[in-house]
């Protein structure tokens, strides 16, 4: 195809080449080309967090990213999280927790708060907000955020951080 970039990347564990456009966002490249639609477009503006992945191991919105900016990297999105049999400890913990109501955020915030933890491992406990202000860039129209704090929080609890 003339006008196209071919681009390695490993998704979830398995690697990828693509042949995309220069100005394919990585949102489109992993939902259209790869198929894996957990990860959602809300508003292509980055405002609010739906399309967060990690980008070797760094959570970004990836309606702001290029496909060819992440040539080489390594991407995890919610289906790389965990299954429906072995879910991720967050994902548990939201489902417990009734982190979510109408879900379009869900998959965004889930990948945003395990970032939030990852970045401060080992860094002592973690206050209600820590949580919230680690959240911030993820907008929820529905919960008012309380069940996604306390699921955040549970989480953390039972992965060895601890909760203030």
């Amino acid at each position: 195809m003339s006008g196209t970039v071919n681009v390695r990347l490993t998704v979830n564990g398995v690697e990828h080449t693509l042949d995309v456009e220069p100005r394919l966002l990585l949102v489109h490249a992993l939902r259209d080309e790869l198929g894996l639609t957990g990860t959602h477009v809300g508003c292509d503006t980055s405002n609010c967090g739906a399309c967060t992945v990690h980008l070797d191991g760094k959570a970004v919105k990836s309606c702001t990213v290029l496909a060819v900016q992440a040539d080489g990297a390594e991407v995890t999105t919610i289906e790389g999280l965990g299954t429906e049999d072995d879910l991720h400890p967050m994902q548990e913990a939201f489902w417990n927790n009734h982190g979510l109501q109408c879900g379009y955020c869900t998959p965004g915030m889930i990948m945003a708060a395990t970032a939030l933890l990852a970045d401060r491992e080992g860094e002592g406990m973690i206050t209600e907000e820590e949580v919230r202000h680690g959240l911030e860039g993820n907008l929820c129209r529905c919960t008012g955020y309380h069940n996604i704090v306390k699921s955040v929080l549970d989480a953390a609890s039972k992965t060895g951080e601890m909760v203030a």
